[in-house]
């Protein structure tokens, strides 16, 4: 099988060379296109079902909420675990699923039990909703409003926080990649009336019909239309309350003919609601803080870019001496851990050729090697984006191009042997019939080395058969690291036989083997070395099977010994 691979390639260069050009191609748009990130994501497949009430202790949001969601989620085919945090006035259940059953899958299945579990929570104790679709990865950007010096007497907290929630916050919506937008600190505005009672008593009002007139008089009517002629008229009552003043003048009772209005009855004013905690920072006091969210498994480096994007569109846009500061970004680490990676692959690369072009002696042959290094590369980033694996330190930082080119490096010298050996043969021939037997020559060197790279090539990948077996945590680690490794070997096997035969009988020329470079050189020093040492080892046979047979005899004993202890202490 391989011999004609290697026959249908000799035969069909042009092929290989446009086959080779296609893989470089496509390998350089994955490059764009893959998921870049600074570490793997490790998070298990897990969905969070969120309650909040605000009036409840932590016992009753056990006893009424958690438990009822709890007990609804634990018939959910897939479920591997089911755990949960009950707090004052917060209930969280996270429910873990099998990996295999994808993300929008187990979402789908809660859903369609998070209504009967609200069926089982009494009216008023609050509704259960399930959590962003995002992991603890997702925190890409967090920011905080901030307020130039000359301006600090214009704008309170209250009125930071109102600026996020309907400024900043749904200006950053929308962005691909981004599932939510958090925002810490500040106070939440409200409307406040705080009732007087002594005037409730005195003018024999209730707080039901205080509550009864707030809701009436805040509301909108639809009244269809009316056709006059040729035209339409739409009729809609608006009764929405848009200020205080609207507040103040409505009307709660009439009492002998004088209406009674709530600012008869209350203080109307702003106010905030109760909260749990603040945002300070740099010693200035408190802060509004907003964090962006990413959605699981999104491409991080250009969801960040994109976010960064918005925030100065959105800069233009805030009042007067207000504007917003990242302070956490992903970017920073993504950066580094890239330039790292990027780093370590192009030094590795360097290294390799420059030692592969200094023991070949031959630049021809060395750079015949050499570009198989980005073509492997190249193959193993094109798989990662067939197969959605992300770029990161892990999936990158671990190949060695060393093991890569280890088949073509044996390919490339046998044959560049057996040309150089026989140039004067080559050099007697027509030019051509000088190619035809340079092609003989690399069909013939190609077959003979071509088991035996491969060989070592495929042992390389069945050790990493292990980690590919891995699941759960260990695996979203390694696997990907393993995944790509293997990528780059296969791309290896594959350029072996085909791109390299290809371009070992266009590029290496007869030369004469007597001519003496820093190459021989080299390696006449190393065999001076290395023969008196292969030399003494061969004399002394017998010496090193006593000690082979010393060293066995001693783990024996060292192993029965400690299984001994074991068992007694069992």
């Amino acid at each position: 099988m391989l011999e004609k691979i290697i026959a249908f390639s000799l035969k069909n260069k042009l092929i290989v060379l446009l086959f080779t050009l296609g893989v470089f191609s496509f390998g350089i748009y994955s490059l764009f296109q893959i998921s870049i990130g600074a570490v793997p994501d490790v998070t298990n497949n897990q969905v969070q079902v969120i309650t909040t009430s605000r009036n409840l202790s932590t016992q009753d949001i056990e006893q009424f909420i958690t438990y009822p969601v709890e007990i609804e989620m634990a018939n959910l085919p897939g479920v591997k675990e089911i755990r949960s945090i009950s707090k004052f006035g917060l209930s969280v259940v996270t429910i873990v699923f099998e990996d295999d059953l994808g993300t929008y899958l187990p979402r789908q299945l809660i859903a369609e039990k998070i209504k009967s579990a609200s069926e089982k929570i009494p009216a008023g104790f609050g509704t259960p909703e399930m959590g962003p679709i995002t992991t603890g990865l997702g925190e890409i950007y967090q920011y905080t409003l901030e307020v130039t010096p000359e301006f600090k007497s214009n704008y309170s907290v209250a009125d930071l926080r109102t600026i996020q929630d309907w400024v900043v916050k749904r200006q950053l919506s929308g962005i691909k990649g981004v599932v939510e937008i958090n925002t810490w600190g500040g106070y939440l505005k409200q409307y406040e009336i705080a009732l007087y009672p002594a005037r409730l008593k005195a003018m024999n009002i209730s707080m039901t019909e205080v509550f009864s007139a707030l809701e009436k008089n805040n509301s909108i009517a639809g009244g269809a239309y009316i056709e006059k002629v040729n035209q339409s008229y739409f009729i809609r009552g608006e009764g929405k309350v848009k200020s205080l003043d609207d507040i103040e003048n409505i009307v709660v009772k009439n009492s002998n003919g004088f209406p009674v209005y709530i600012k008869n009855i209350a203080q109307v004013q702003f106010g905030h609601a109760n909260r749990f905690g603040a945002i300070t920072g740099n010693g200035e006091g408190e802060k509004v803080l907003g964090q962006v969210m990413m959605l699981k498994g999104g491409n991080s480096k250009q969801v960040i870019t994109d976010v960064k994007k918005r925030v100065a569109e959105i800069q233009k846009s805030l009042p007067e001496g207000v504007h917003i500061n990242g302070f956490l970004e992903r970017s920073e680490l993504v950066g580094k851990t890239t330039f790292t990676v990027a780093e370590n692959l192009i030094l590795g690369c360097l290294i390799v050729i420059f030692v592969v072009v200094l023991l070949l002696g031959n630049w021809r042959s060395g750079l015949v090697v050499a570009s198989v290094i980005p073509l492997c590369l190249l193959f193993a980033i094109s798989f990662m984006n067939i197969f959605g694996i992300d770029a990161n330190l892990m999936s990158l930082g671990a190949i060695d191009f060393g093991i890569i080119i280890d088949g073509a490096v044996i390919i490339v010298e046998f044959i560049s042997f057996q040309i150089t050996s026989k140039h004067k043969e080559i050099l007697s021939l027509a030019k051509k019939d000088q190619q035809k037997f340079i092609d003989q020559l690399t069909y013939s060197g190609a077959n003979k080395m071509m088991h035996s790279a491969i060989f070592g090539q495929v042992i390389i990948i069945i050790v990493f058969i292990p980690i590919l077996s891995l699941v759960g945590i260990e695996g979203k680690m390694f696997r990907p690291m393993a995944l790509v490794f293997c990528f780059a070997l296969i791309g290896a096997m594959i350029f072996c036989f085909t791109y390299v035969p290809v371009m070992v009988s266009l590029f290496i020329k007869p030369t004469d083997p007597n001519k003496r470079n820093i190459s021989t050189r080299i390696i006449t020093f190393m065999e001076k070395k290395y023969e008196p040492i292969i030399t003494w080892a061969l004399a002394k046979k017998t010496y090193f099977k006593l000690c082979r047979n010393s060293f066995n005899y001693y783990w024996f004993n060292f192993f029965i010994n400690g299984w001994r202890i074991c068992s007694h202490f069992r």
